[in-house]
C-alpha cells in the first residue's frame, strides 16, 4: 500500500509540472509541526491559488492547528492547557524567486485573515481547578517563507494572533493564552503551469 501511495505522489508532481505560469491555478496540502512550551501540535493545510504573473500568486489558505502546550497565569502559576484546534482561513500572497526554468524556487509571503480558537481545557495543577479563554475567533496575519522543488514544498510560518484571556468558571479573569505560533511545514503541490522564461 505505501508503494502506490509513494507511486500516486510521484506521478502527479512530475505529470503536473514544477509551477508556476501566469493565468494557471494550483493546489497545495501541507503538513507540519508546531513547536511550543510544555508539548507541541501539528498542522494541516489546503491552499488553492491563483497564478497573478509567473512569480507571484494569491491564494485562500484553509488550514487547522492543533496544540497541546503550558500556560501561566498573572500571579505566575502555571497550568497544563490542551489547545483542541485553531481553524484559519487566510488570504495569501507569494512572491518566488526563481531562475528561468529552474524547478527550484525560493519564496517569501504571508496573508492576512480569520482564526477561530476552539475551547481549551485548562487544570490547574495545585487546586485541579478549570478554566477557559474567553475568545473564540479573532483577526490575524502570517509570514512566511521557504521553498519549492519539483512539486515539493517546505517552509516556516508565524501565525501572529491576539492573546486571549483566561477565565476561571465564575468569569474572574486569571491570566492571558499566547495565541500566536510558529509552524514548521512540508508538503506538495499540483498544476500552476511551468515556469515563465
Amino acid at each position: 500500500m505505501k508503494k502506490i501511495i509513494l507511486f500516486v505522489f510521484v506521478s502527479l508532481v512530475f505529470a503536473n509540472g514544477y509551477s508556476q505560469e501566469k493565468g494557471k491555478f494550483r493546489a497545495g496540502l501541507d503538513f507540519g509541526y508546531v513547536p511550543a512550551n510544555g508539548g507541541g501540535g501539528m498542522l494541516i493545510s489546503l491552499e488553492p491559488k491563483y497564478n497573478i504573473a509567473d512569480n507571484m500568486n494569491v491564494g485562500l489558505r484553509l488550514g487547522v492547528a492543533g496544540v497541546v502546550r503550558d500556560l501561566t497565569t498573572t500571579n505566575d502559576t502555571e497550568f497544563n492547557a490542551k489547545l483542541a484546534g485553531i481553524g484559519s482561513y487566510i488570504g495569501t500572497y507569494d512572491y518566488y524567486f526563481h531562475k528561468s526554468r529552474s524547478t527550484f524556487a525560493p519564496y517569501v509571503g504571508g496573508g492576512v485573515g480569520y482564526y477561530t480558537l476552539s475551547n481549551v481545557k485548562v487544570s490547574d495543577f495545585d487546586n485541579n481547578e478549570s478554566f477557559n479563554p474567553s475568545a473564540s475567533g479573532v483577526f490575524g496575519g502570517l509570514i512566511r517563507g521557504g521553498f519549492e522543488w519539483a512539486g515539493f514544498r517546505m517552509g516556516l510560518e508565524y501565525n501572529f494572533l491576539p492573546k486571549s484571556d483566561i477565565e476561571n468558571t465564575n468569569g474572574m479573569k486569571v491570566g492571558t493564552a499566547k495565541n500566536a505560533y510558529l509552524g514548521i511545514h512540508v508538503g506538495f503541490f499540483v498544476g500552476g503551469g511551468k515556469w515563465g522564461r
